[in-house]
């Protein structure tokens, strides 16, 4: 790999290097025998600086351009309330809001959001001030093992947004009409938050109860 005068990476280095660091989820790094090659290293571009707001506090970050949001929400700035369930876009346990509107963490790298504004779970509430969804979710028991629940809860939160929007679903009936806030709309509007333990009902009567309170 490295001849007596000259540092030198193969294609088959890089392979090599590459997969060890997607096996240790970290970025690629090489190990340079001599400090005059640091020159030849990855570049700076690889490791750009990202800028965005979480949960009201301004962050920066240094990441690899191919670390997911929510990589980097529980990685970098250990806030592990946003859970990794499928890592796929198929269970809702990452679920965030971005400028108000729920994304799936795990599919959006952290650098597509510059200057935008993330909250998480922990930016709802705190135990000694709740937000209503979380306390709903607590006096109707909308969770059991509670691993798929913070995503529930900034779905939720999001969702009445979209319906106050007039955002219309699968199911609404009139796209022209404000949606109604009916047990219908709801879960098809949550379909894409799974819960293993099956706790569905209680989650809908919790969304349901913060949906009339603010009606």
């Amino acid at each position: 790999m490295r001849s007596s005068g000259a540092f030198k990476v193969t294609r088959r280095d890089l392979m090599v290097v590459g997969a060890a660091a997607i096996a240790a989820g970290a970025a690629p790094a090489i190990a340079l025998d001599e400090p005059a090659a640091s020159a030849t290293a990855w570049p700076e571009a690889v490791f750009p600086t990202v800028a965005f707001t979480v949960n009201g506090e301004p962050r920066s970050l240094k990441v690899d351009t191919r670390t997911t949001l929510l990589d980097a929400l529980r990685e970098q700035l250990h806030m592990t309330g946003t859970k990794k369930g499928c890592d796929h876009g198929q269970c809702g346990a990452c679920t965030v809001m971005v400028n108000g509107r729920r994304i799936n963490s795990c599919l959006t790298l952290a650098v597509m959001h510059e200057g935008d504004s993330v909250t998480t779970i922990e930016g709802l509430g705190s135990p000694e001030s709740l937000h209503p969804m979380q306390a709903a979710f607590i006096k109707h028991d909308g969770y059991q093992c509670g691993y798929c629940t913070p995503g529930q809860i900034c779905s939720s939160v999001a969702m009445l947004k979209e319906v106050e929007a007039g955002v219309p679903s699968l199911v609404t009936d009139d796209l022209t009409a404000s949606p109604e806030a009916s047990l219908a709309e709801f879960r098809e509007r949550m379909s894409g938050n799974i819960c293993r333990c099956g706790a569905y009902s209680n989650i809908m009567e919790a969304i349901q109860e913060v949906a009339g309170r603010k009606a």
